[in-house]
């Protein structure tokens, strides 16, 4: 047994838990595990502008790699900071561990300089907030902070890390390293299920975060087929399934198309493959009809029921599911569920085929995904945040792979840019773009800097319409002739992304974006392509804006 200080014990724990990259913006209050990482051989330190911009990049980093992320920050301050990207990984369960730093112990209750009382600031929007009050403690709390993070429903677990701890010493004793065991569905539950879907008139699987997370896309690709039924995918889970499948029927959200919402509101059975029912994905929880049925699976006893009763509810995890079903099931052959199926995945592909609609002054968005659809390998990777720009994109690009987008369902804004940041750090042979609207995209437009000074090749779309959208968009419909506080002005972002180092071209007409999405390609560097859209053209159904009330903006 070695002394170690608690900086120490923290990154040699790090460091058994498979850690390669953590992500923060340094403070002095944990200035012994940043000291710790400064000789350490595998573990990457990846400093970034803002802590938002940090939990972010860790939280995608999670999603693309398939391991827990990491980031840290300094006390108050920097934790608030990080919350929005914490928040993010609780709805969407991903597996995060953030290390904040914290004040003195002999200090707390005082209000000392930025003083904040975590284990209360962060329960409700984490799975578990722990002090570490001693460092002979630390391998024992922080590896089940990991163990928290990764099992059951995963999501972010804060470690506190009081300053005056880190720098003190103890013997380091090595634990073992807890392996979460998934819960095995039962043979019974999976034939009842089977039975269920092989008796129903109109079934209906919802693929949501259960799917993607296990990455088991292809599963249940295999099980829709033997079972004759379409797949649905859940709000901002579209590489659930594959979208070019036969049997794929669409995803949940807004915009959804009506006919879709219209056949799962009447269906009899409905079954729902890790997805927790949120408010978008229940369309305002009025997705499901009083006669229908619900089969729920999901690794997580609390969300069986949480929304809708299920007829059976089955906590296993989906991919353990998926398999056994394989397994077990008896291909179908019915012709009217075959027609079913049929219909509904026409359905989709002429509600999601991109129209080549150029406008002459404007970038056309219909056009631009057109172009963004034909020109983009399978694989590349796609990162967005929240905003009006969002409606195109879930309606025209067709997610083939699995693993191929990553969003928040939280809709938080500025998520792109990071996230395609940490996603690139993850996956560096694949191509990772993001795709934001002005207001999105200047919430945390300074990673840029992150991404040029540790050479991350990724290409952010920018989507400029010079407003808050998607809030303009809702003004407009509910206070018409009222508007207020969307209109926006903005810098050129393609001469700011050079300032920065990175290439950077405005497009104001559609046949510049494939040239410069190939001069950006090449040029091998971080990369803004910004796209000037008509500011008259807010959603895909072509909702007007309005001008705004001049004398309300004079004042």
């Amino acid at each position: 047994m070695a002394k170690l200080s608690g900086g120490q014990a923290i990154v040699k724990v790090m460091e058994r838990e498979g850690v390669k990259k953590a992500f923060c913006v340094p403070g002095e209050s944990y200035l012994g595990v940043i000291d710790a990482l400064y000789e350490h051989p595998d573990i990457q330190l990846v400093a970034t502008r803002h802590e938002g911009g940090a939990a972010f990049m860790a939280e995608a980093y999670a999603k693309a790699s398939g391991s827990t992320g990491v980031c840290m920050a300094t006390r108050g301050p920097g934790a608030a900071n990080l919350s929005i990207g914490l928040h993010t990984a609780m709805q969407d369960s991903t597996p995060l561990v953030a290390l904040i730093g914290q004040v003195e112990r002999p200090f707390k209750g005082r209000e000392a300089f930025q003083e904040v009382e975590f284990t209360a600031f962060f329960s409700h929007l984490c799975k578990w907030t722990v002090e570490i009050e001693s460092a002979d403690r630390i391998p024992e709390l922080l590896h089940r902070a990991f163990y928290m993070a990764r099992s059951g429903r995963p999501g972010p677990v804060v470690v506190s890390l009081p300053h005056d701890m880190l720098e003190e010493t103890a013997e380091y004793i090595e634990r073992h390293i807890q392996t979460e065991q998934v819960p095995e569905p039962s043979e019974d539950a999976v034939r009842e299920a089977l039975e269920r879907i092989r008796a129903a008139e109109r079934p209906v699987v919802i693929a949501g975060g259960g799917v993607t997370r296990t990455k088991s896309a292809d599963l249940l690709a295999r099980l829709a087929e033997k079972l004759n039924v379409s797949v649905v995918t859940a709000f901002r889970r579209f590489d659930a399934f594959p979208n070019i499948h036969s049997h794929y029927a669409g995803w949940l959200g807004f915009g959804s198309e009506q006919g879709l919402l219209d056949y799962i509101k009447d269906a009899d059975l409905v079954v729902a493959l890790g997805t927790r029912f949120s408010q978008v994905t229940a369309q305002d929880y009025t997705l499901l009809g009083e006669q229908t049925e619900l089969i729920q699976v999901d690794v997580c006893p609390d969300s069986i029921g949480k929304v809708y009763a299920p007829v059976l509810g089955i906590t296993a995890d989906v991919k353990r599911f998926l398999e056994k079903a394989l397994d077990m099931a008896v291909p179908a052959e019915e012709q009217e569920k075959q027609q079913a199926l049929q219909r509904l995945h026409a359905a989709y592909l002429a509600f999601s085929s991109p129209p080549k609609d150029y406008e002459e002054q404007h970038v056309d968005m219909d056009g631009l995904l057109h172009d963004m659809v034909k020109s983009f390998p399978p694989d590349a990777i796609l990162t967005s945040d929240a905003g009006n720009f969002f409606g195109w994109l879930s309606r025209y690009y067709r997610f083939d792979r699995q693993g191929t987008y990553i969003g928040p369902t939280s809709g938080a804004m500025g998520y792109g840019l990071p996230a395609a940041i940490g996603a690139k750090m993850a996956c560096p042979d694949k191509m990772v773009v993001s795709f934001s609207g002005d207001g999105g995209f200047m919430m945390t437009m300074q990673e840029l800097e992150t991404a040029a000074r540790l050479q991350v090749p990724v290409i952010a779309i920018v989507v400029n319409n010079n407003m808050y959208g998607t809030i303009r968009a809702h003004q407009e419909k509910h206070f018409p002739g009222r508007v207020v506080a969307t209109e926006l002005s903005n810098a050129n972002f393609a001469e700011l992304a050079k300032l920065f180092g990175c290439y950077g071209e405005q497009v104001r007409k559609n046949a510049d974006f494939l040239p410069a999405l190939e001069k950006a390609k090449a040029s091998g560097r971080p990369a803004v392509i910004e796209v000037l859209t008509n500011p008259e053209i807010l959603s895909a159904s072509q909702l007007k804006t309005v001008q705004p009330n001049a004398e309300r903006v004079n004042k």
